[in-house]
């Protein structure tokens, strides 16, 4: 398939950038880019949890944002004639590692996309639709329902945008067709193009739709800046649409839709996880958008049977779960000092009495699911697809004075956590779940921390052409667990994370969400990634100088230093694995793990004798 090379060249770029009231003009409230100058200079860059993994500030000269591709082809250009650093925000920046943060001692640019949140046009026959990259998934699912359309994948969770989506390799899941990931749908096209009707469906102009068929990003070129459009077929689209943010701004993204559909769902609750190891194998072979949930220190299996349906199938369902959900903010201020009370009383059994009832709870109330958008009465619940697959109710909030906000709001005293999320290839899961098994068997009251915020989530991928994807089909599982605002405060039963994530990266060669995940999961990406040299020769030709590069990509990529960071308390944090007792909290001491000895954990230090 051929490829469409665009060049724009930019002579003067103070003539180019737009005045105030455009891309000098930030977006509203909420934003992770705050600048304390005329709005666009001296800014901070943070995400949605107020900090990230190694709690230090990310600072930026100047801020950029664009609302159409010429200004942001402008402002890549005149980063490249000023020589600086290079890194794009989203609207909530979701991301846990410094992904968004240009580095540079502060002199970088920073530039969003939340005003690039529209739809270019749209191709009925083909059912393929061109939007812009800084469109949130939660409005993108509006529009496709409102056109009678469907988007079969996505993340869970709707306040991503899709060029966040495509550069981290978010997905849903399912092992059916092309797999639960959203960058893996490349449609063919004809060779002869056909013209794209711009369209608008409400007052916000926004879409969403599944297939990449291709995208046009914006990337350095010597003293001014290009758009390359990389059509289906292109193999640098293997590089594109994984691409960790290096390559450049992700303009505009090509995607294609599918008819409306229903899905129906059961949740199978309290199956014993006897059999887990088997069913970690297969069950995502069994069910189109099959998942589970492992309460490890309950010995219970939660299954979730998940397949589409025929639109005149009755139901009116919709999802709403877990985090992601309104709460009132008072809740969530309750609910973190029980956290807070649990790790100060470091009692095993209290953590196993509050665990339980909270899964009643949830039980109860159908794990966020209603059979009419406002009340659960059972299984199966059916609904049609917009409303069933993902969800993000707290984005949606008013402003109230913070009397309802999402649990992790920093303005608030809620939730403060970690969310590791690894993938192990399904040949390896069977032996992989085994050793957790094994873990959890020496001590299961030790694993109720990890029930009481939502045990491991499994979900399934498919193998993909990707370079930075995943080489065979896997099986990711998330963690959500307790992190104490306080640096350097251990917390309870960490080695038993730290022994499961180095299980998992280390003895079964898992691969790091690119999204999520403390510093240390990154390291020795060159040996976990058999095509990393293969997207690091796109990357040479598209940046050759690194523009788009920070000191944070360059150390996950293999291109130079280390994101481990050895000094006193980093295993703590996440920076390190342990290899003497300084690298833990005062009381702790440098251990090997108990099933897999390779592993280097911090554990209470033994009174003497």
């Amino acid at each position: 398939m051929r490829r469409t090379l665009v060049l724009l060249v930019v002579l003067h770029c103070g003539v180019c950038l737009p005045a105030a009231g455009s891309s000098t003009t930030p977006p509203p409230e909420r934003s992770p880019v705050q600048c304390s100058v005329g709005g666009r200079f001296h800014c901070t860059v943070s995400n949605s949890y107020g900090a990230f993994n190694e709690r230090q500030p990310c600072r930026a000269a100047e801020a950029v944002f664009p609302r159409t591709e010429a200004e942001l082809v402008a402002a890549v250009a005149r980063a490249v004639q000023e020589r600086r650093r290079v890194k794009v925000a989203t609207s909530h920046s979701h991301g846990f590692p410094k992904l968004a943060c240009p580095g540079g001692g502060g002199t970088g640019t920073v530039i969003s996309t939340a005003l690039l949140n529209r739809v270019v046009g749209v191709d009925y026959a083909r059912k393929q639709m061109t939007v812009e990259s800084g469109m949130v998934l939660r409005d993108l699912l509006a529009a496709v329902a409102a056109a009678g359309l469907a988007l079969p994948n996505a993340p869970y969770f709707t306040g991503l945008s899709i060029g966040g989506i495509v550069a981290t390799g978010a997905h849903g899941s399912s092992l059916w067709g092309k797999g639960g990931a959203a960058h893996e749908y490349v449609a063919m096209t004809t060779k002869k193009k056909k013209k794209i009707l711009p369209v608008k469906f409400d007052h916000r102009r926004v879409y969403f739709v599944r297939y990449v068929v291709g995208m046009r990003i914006v990337t350095p070129a010597p003293g001014h800046a290009m758009v390359r459009e990389l059509r289906a077929g292109d193999p640098d689209l293997d590089a594109a649409k994984v691409s960790v943010g290096v390559l450049g701004v992700i303009s505009q993204v090509t995607l294609q839709l599918e008819p409306q559909f229903k899905r129906k769902v059961t949740i199978l609750l309290n199956h014993s996880d006897a059999d887990l190891p088997e069913l970690i194998a297969t069950w995502g072979r069994s069910h189109e958008f099959a998942d589970m949930f492992w309460l490890p220190g309950q010995g219970t299996v939660l299954l979730r049977q998940d397949d589409r349906v025929d639109v005149s199938t009755p139901g009116d369902g919709k999802r709403d779960a877990g985090l992601t959900r309104l709460r009132r903010t008072l809740d969530l201020v309750r609910e973190r000092q029980e956290q807070d009370q649990l790790q100060a009383q470091g009692s095993d059994e209290a953590f196993c009495k509050a665990s339980r009832t909270v899964a009643t709870v949830s039980q109860q109330q159908g794990f966020g699911y209603t059979n009419d958008g406002a009340t659960f009465t059972g299984y199966p619940v059916v609904g049609y697809q917009d409303r069933m697959q993902g969800s993000g109710s707290c984005l949606d909030g008013p402003e109230d004075g913070l009397n309802h906000s999402c649990a992790w709001n920093p303005r608030i005293n809620g939730w403060f956590f970690y969310n590791p999320g690894m993938s192990v290839a399904i040949s390896k899961s069977r032996a992989f779940i085994s050793d957790l098994m094994r873990l959890r068997d020496r001590n299961p009251e030790a694993f109720c921390g990890l029930d009481l915020t939502t045990g491991f989530s499994f979900r399934y991928i498919k193998a993909s052409s990707a370079y930075l994807g995943k080489a065979e089909d896997s099986v990711e599982f998330d963690l959500v667990y307790y992190r104490s605002r306080e640096s350097g405060r251990p917390v309870m039963n960490a080695d038993i994370t730290d022994e499961i994530e180095q299980i998992t990266l280390y003895k079964y060669g898992g691969l790091p969400h690119w999204g999520k995940n403390r510093n240390y999961a990154f390291n020795d990406t060159v040996g976990r990634f058999p095509r990393l040299r293969n997207f690091l020769e796109v990357k040479a030709r598209f940046d050759p100088d690194g523009v788009f590069s920070s000191r944070w990509s360059d150390q996950v990529l293999g291109i130079r230093g280390s994101p481990v960071t050895q000094g006193p308390g980093c295993a703590v944090q996440g920076l390190c694995t342990c290899t003497k007792d300084s690298h833990c909290a005062p009381g702790y001491v440098c251990s090997q793990g108990k099933v897999y000895p390779e592993a280097r954990v911090c554990t209470v230090q033994p009174p003497a004798v």
